[in-house]
């Protein structure tokens, strides 16, 4: 049955979009699921990092189970439904307080890169395929989805990708910065993990005022809110763990972060 699951290890929560026989299309109930989640993790402080991955070895997410939607009552209605909750789900995804990775290999298509869109950082394996089928469905890509695209890739190459609705491999997506970094097959794995052991051993403050610093960069100016800006630095300056990485520097070894 398609779902998600979901593990926690040396502070990396890992959900992995489980549907294999389907490519991982996503189902309303994974988008749930996927909400569920994050929303556990978020004050779980042995969670510091989230990787989102696909089962198998073809496919991140090949875009929405369009199956489930003729196979349910409603029609319109089930589709309506979906985008709901999806828009939901990356809305939740994009404002979760810990950073996250979207490990792609094979497709990720439609719904699928709304989704790695929406991870602050995406790796891919040279094998990876990114496309927006949404111009040969008769369907519109939401507003925060083409945001995203734009504001990675920049209106022209969001154009092109949405007019044409053409799939690219790995090696376009990294030159237009769709993507963070390419890398063998099976190395995947390996790098993702270890960016993100690299990334839960630094101090949970620190990163978290990036994350809100660079959110809030992203807005109109008018909309703002410096006052989180400042409030996140202060939280770093005034912590145990500023405390800690001055005394770890003194004392040649690596520091202990506990996240306050």
């Amino acid at each position: 049955m398609p779902g998600i699951l979901g593990g926690v290890q040396d502070g990396i929560g890992l959900i992995t979009f489980n549907h294999p026989e389907k490519h991982n299309a996503l189902t309303a109930a994974m988008w749930e699921a996927v909400e569920e989640t994050l929303a556990a993790w978020t004050n779980d402080d042995t969670v510091r990092v989230v990787v989102l991955t696909g089962a198998g070895d073809k496919s991140f997410i090949s875009g929405a189970d369009i199956g489930e939607f003729e196979s349910r009552q409603g029609g319109l209605g089930a589709e309506d439904e979906y985008a709901r909750l999806s828009g939901d789900s990356k809305a939740k995804l994009s404002a979760f307080p810990k950073p996250t990775i979207a490990s792609i290999r094979g497709y990720c298509l439609g719904s699928g890169l709304a989704v790695a869109m929406n991870a602050d950082i995406r790796i891919a394996s040279e094998d990876a395929q990114f496309g927006i089928p949404a111009g040969r469905m008769g369907l519109a890509y939401g507003f925060s989805s083409v945001k995203k695209l734009v504001e990675l890739v920049g209106p022209a190459h969001a154009a092109m990708i949405l007019y044409a609705g053409e799939r690219m491999g790995s090696a376009e997506a990294l030159r237009i910065g769709l993507v963070n970094r390419v890398v063998p097959n099976e190395n995947l794995v390996e790098t993702v993990n270890a960016l993100a052991r690299r990334i839960a051993q630094n101090a949970p403050l620190s990163i978290r005022a990036s994350k809100i610093t660079i959110d809030q960069v992203l807005r109109d100016p008018a909309d703002r809110d410096m006052n989180a800006v400042t409030g996140a630095g202060m939280a770093c300056l005034h912590s145990e763990d500023h405390r800690e990485a001055r005394t770890a520097f003194f004392e040649k070894r690596a520091p202990e972060f506990k996240g306050r």
